[in-house]
């Protein structure tokens, strides 16, 4: 259980002083995957790093399972940081060494034994896949394969808390897909708390359970991934989620459209519900489906469609109208875009 009470973050250099972090507390459950989003300059890896003390705080308090790590320092905050594994961006192995001796690692900097780092290191290489790459170096494993063995690092320790610095940026799309499995396999296996960084509310989507959404330094927003994507708040949220959504008309479907255009959004079991056939049935207007699509998120349906509504046979304003209540009444939320 991790708890950032009151955090801020100054960097001070030749332009001034910066406020990367402005009075951040947020509060991580035990065995959570908690992602942490915002664009480059929110403030995110720097908030990410107190918690092991990589960056200390100008204010605020860093409390893991109750106990304020904060002023911890030497051999205190070293056997701390044994507790906190962390997988970077771009891997940071040492090239020099195997697999099996960048996963030994951080076994060795604990003072383990041999007997003990023999012992641990190929459960975890068998853990994150690579039981047939131990004597391989770094030059010779994909992108992929590298961030495994940054994993397998990071939890050779037994750690209670897990630290991801944007673990899927410099991947493609596939391989980054496979790395969030092993996260979350990682997860549910060993009970690890993790927390992870990302620009991307698509890799939150598919990850996390809950989300800060940080920007110039503040989290604008926090809550539930399902929540926060079914009912965003602040307007950036709005702006990420859009982004992930995607429910872009092209242009040539909004020219001269006759009817009204409604986004609508459905939440849970209505998402599966035939709203839009009864709507048709009941007051005879054509419902065109114009975009949609029903994403999953924690096992949650949450619905997204634009249609346009249209009284073809009477032309009547009134019929339409009920139907837009009608649809109103059924789902989770509709917005009018046209009409």
């Amino acid at each position: 259980m991790i708890d950032l009470r009151n955090i801020s973050v100054r960097y001070r250099g030749r332009g001034g002083e910066v406020l990367a972090v402005n009075d951040v507390s947020l509060h991580i459950g035990e065995a959570q995957i908690y992602g942490i989003v915002g664009a480059s300059g929110a403030g995110k890896s720097s908030l990410l790093r107190t918690i092991n003390l990589l960056e200390r705080p100008d204010l605020g308090q860093v409390l893991i399972d109750g106990q304020d790590i904060t002023p911890l320092k030497g051999a205190a905050l070293r056997q701390q940081r044994q507790k906190i594994g962390m997988v970077f961006q771009h891997f940071n192995l040492m090239h020099t060494s195997t697999v099996y001796d960048n996963a030994a690692f951080a076994l060795r900097a604990a003072s383990k034994s041999e007997e003990e780092v023999c012992q641990r290191v190929p459960e975890i290489l068998e853990l994150v896949g690579l039981s047939d790459k131990a004597t391989a170096y770094p030059s010779q494993l994909s992108g992929g394969q590298k961030q495994r063995v940054g994993i397998a690092r990071a939890i050779a320790n037994r750690p209670a808390v897990l630290l991801c610095d944007e673990p899927t940026s410099a991947l493609d799309l596939e391989t980054a897909a496979s790395i969030l499995d092993l996260l979350r396999e990682v997860n549910q296996r060993l009970r690890i708390t993790i927390v992870l960084i990302s620009h991307e509310m698509a890799v939150i989507k598919k990850i996390c359970s809950r989300v800060a959404v940080m920007e110039g330094g503040k989290v604008v927003e926090e809550g539930d991934v399902y929540d926060i994507f079914a009912s965003p708040k602040h307007p950036f949220t709005r702006q990420l989620v859009d982004h992930t959504l995607n429910l872009d008309l092209p242009a040539h479907l909004t020219e001269d459209l006759q009817g009204t255009l409604l986004k609508i959004t459905f939440l849970g079991e209505r998402a599966e519900n035939p709203v839009l056939s009864e709507t048709t049935l009941r007051f005879g207007v054509s419902v065109n489906i114009l975009h949609g699509r029903i994403e999953y998120i924690n096992g949650r349906a949450l619905g997204l469609l634009v249609a346009l509504l249209e009284d073809r046979q009477t032309h009547s304003p009134a019929k339409v109208a009920q139907a837009v209540d009608y649809i109103t009444q059924n789902t989770a939320q509709v917005e009018v875009l046209h009409g």
